[in-house]
C-alpha cells in the first residue's frame, strides 16, 4: 500500500481497513516524520512509528530495517495505545537493523532548516530523520541491535558523536549533546526495546511460507520518494515499492496487489513544485472542507485539483494495480472539477512527468472539466448510490490510470467506505 502523490492521501484508514484480514503489517519506510489518522468509532488515533494494522487484535505489526526509529517517539505512541485499550505487547517487532534517531539528529536539522530561506527551505517536520539517514548511508549510524549490548552501544554513540563533535561543534555544544546525553536518552529503553528485536527477513519470509498474508504499509508519498520525488522537496527514504524490498529484506515475487491510495484532489505540505495548485478560492474551499492540516505537524496543506500526469507516474513507478479513493465527499460543493491531463511546457504538451522534476514548477496544467455532482456523498457505502457524476469521476480516473477501483472513503470512519472489489473486501473484527 502506497500513497501515490505528496502524501497525507489518507493512507492510514485504508492500511486500517485492510489490516483486518492481515496476518501482519509491515512498515518499510520513513520516521515519526510521517502520521497515520484513523477515526474509529468516537476513538481517533494518530500514529507515526507504529504501523496502523495495531488496531487490529489479531495482527503482528514489524517496523522495517527501512525506517529511523525515535525511541522516545515509540514509547509514547504505545503508552497511548495502551491508555486507550490497545494491547501491543507481542504484537509489535522491530528489525535489528533499524536506525536509530538520536538527540543530534533532531539538532543538526534544525540548524540546517534554520539557514535556509525562501524558496530554498525544504519545509521539514524537525523530527531529524534526514540526518539519520545520513548516518545510515555514512556507515556510522546507530542500529536498533546495537542496544542489545551496553558496550558496543557506547562505542557506537562515541563514533557518530565524535565524528559530528569535529563537524559541527557548536551545534552540539550549545545543546550539551555529549556522548553520556545521548547514553542518557536510550538507557530507559533497552530493555522494553531487546524483546521486539528480529530478524525481519527471517520473520517476514518465515510468514510467507506458512501462507501467511502480509500488508506492506508504506508512508508519505511517491513525489517524495528520495530518487522518484521532487527533489531535492522529498523525504530521505524510498517511499516507494521499491522500498519494500530493501526495508524489509523480502524478495520482489513477495509483491502481488499493490494498492495506491488516491486523494480525490492533489495535496502537499511544505516547498516544491505543486503544478496543480489553487492558492485561493476553490483551494481555499479544498483545504476547509478536507481539514488539510498534518497530522504529525498540524501545518496546513497546500490544495489543487488531480493530476492525471502526477498519478501515471505513480502507477508506472509503483506497478500499481488497485486504487483506493479518498475524501470524495470533500468535493460534493463543486459545480464543475478539473482534472489535469497534461502539461504544457517549452510550447508543447506532454503527458509524463519531466525528467528533471525540478520544471514542474514551470509547466501549465491541461484541465478537462468534469461536472460535479452537487449533492452529498458523505457516509454512502453502495457503489451504485453514488450520483452518477461521481461514478463517472471515479470511473475516467481509473481508464486514464489502468487500474482498478478497490474502494472509495467517503468520509472518515471506518463504515464509510464503499468497497468495490470483493476479493478484497474485508471485514473488521
Amino acid at each position: 500500500m502506497v500513497g501515490t502523490q505528496w502524501g497525507d492521501e489518507g493512507k492510514g484508514k485504508i492500511v486500517d481497513l485492510l489490516a483486518a484480514s492481515a496476518d501482519w503489517v509491515a512498515r518499510y519506510s520513513g520516521g515519526a516524520n510521517a502520521g497515520h489518522s484513523v477515526q474509529a468509532g468516537s476513538q481517533h488515533f494518530a500514529l507515526h512509528l507504529i504501523p496502523t494494522g495495531i488496531l487490529s487484535p489479531r495482527t503482528r505489526c514489524l517496523i522495517g530495517n527501512g525506517v529511523v526509529v525515535d525511541l522516545p517517539k515509540l514509547f509514547e505512541e504505545l503508552g497511548k495505545l495502551a491508555s486507550a485499550g490497545i494491547d501491543a505487547t507481542g504484537r509489535l517487532f522491530v528489525s535489528g537493523s533499524a536506525h536509530l534517531v538520536l538527540p543530534h539528529h533532531k539538532l543538526l536539522e534544525a540548524h540546517a532548516e534554520a539557514h535556509q530561506s525562501g524558496a530554498d527551505k525544504i519545509g521539514t517536520t524537525m523530527r531529524g530523520i534526514g540526518p539519520a539517514y545520513a548516518d545510515k548511508i555514512a556507515r556510522r549510524g546507530v542500529r536498533a541491535a546495537d542496544v542489545i549490548d551496553e558496550g558496543r552501544l557506547r562505542r557506537r554513540v562515541e563514533q557518530v558523536i565524535g565524528q559530528w563533535g569535529g563537524l559541527c561543534p557548536d551545534v552540539l555544544r550549545a545543546h550539551d549533546c555529549s556522548i553520556d546525553s545521548v547514553m542518557e536518552e536510550i538507557r530507559p529503553y533497552r530493555e522494553r526495546l531487546v524483546p521486539m528485536l528480529v530478524d525481519a527477513s527471517v520473520t517476514l519470509t518465515g510468514a510467507m511460507r506458512r501462507g501467511e498474508s502480509i500488508l506492506f504499509e508504506g508512508a508519505q508519498g511517491t513525489m517524495l520518494d528520495i530518487d522518484f520525488g521532487t527533489y531535492p522537496f522529498v523525504t530521505s527514504s524510498n517511499t516507494t515499492t521499491g522500498g519494500v524490498l530493501t526495508g524489509l529484506g523480502v524478495p520482489p515475487t513477495a509483491l502481488h496487489d499493490v494498492i495506491g491510495v488516491v486523494k480525490a484532489y492533489t495535496t502537499r505540505v511544505g516547498n516544491g513544485p505543486f503544478p496543480t495548485e489553487q492558492k485561493t478560492g476553490e483551494g481555499k474551499l479544498l483545504q476547509e472542507r478536507g481539514n488539510e492540516f498534518g497530522t504529525t505537524t498540524g501545518r496546513s496543506r497546500r490544495c489543487g485539483w488531480l493530476d492525471l500526469v502526477q498519478l501515471r507516474y505513480a502507477v508506472r513507478v509503483n506497478g500499481i494495480t488497485h486504487i483506493a479513493v479518498t475524501k470524495l465527499d470533500v468535493l460534493d460543493l463543486f459545480a464543475e472539477i478539473p482534472i489535469c491531463l497534461g502539461y504544457e511546457i517549452d510550447g508543447e504538451t506532454v503527458n509524463d512527468v519531466p525528467m528533471d522534476t525540478s520544471r514542474l514548477g514551470e509547466v501549465v496544467p491541461v484541465y478537462k472539466i468534469m461536472p460535479g455532482w452537487n449533492q452529498p456523498t458523505a457516509g454512502v457505502t453502495e457503489y451504485d448510490d453514488l450520483p452518477p457524476a461521481a461514478r463517472e469521476y471515479l470511473e475516467f480516473v481509473c481508464d486514464a490510470l489502468g487500474v482498478k477501483l478497490l474502494m472509495v472513503s467517503t468520509g472518515p470512519d471506518r463504515a464509510e467506505t464503499v468497497w468495490c472489489d470483493p476479493r478484497l473486501h474485508t471485514t473488521r473484527v
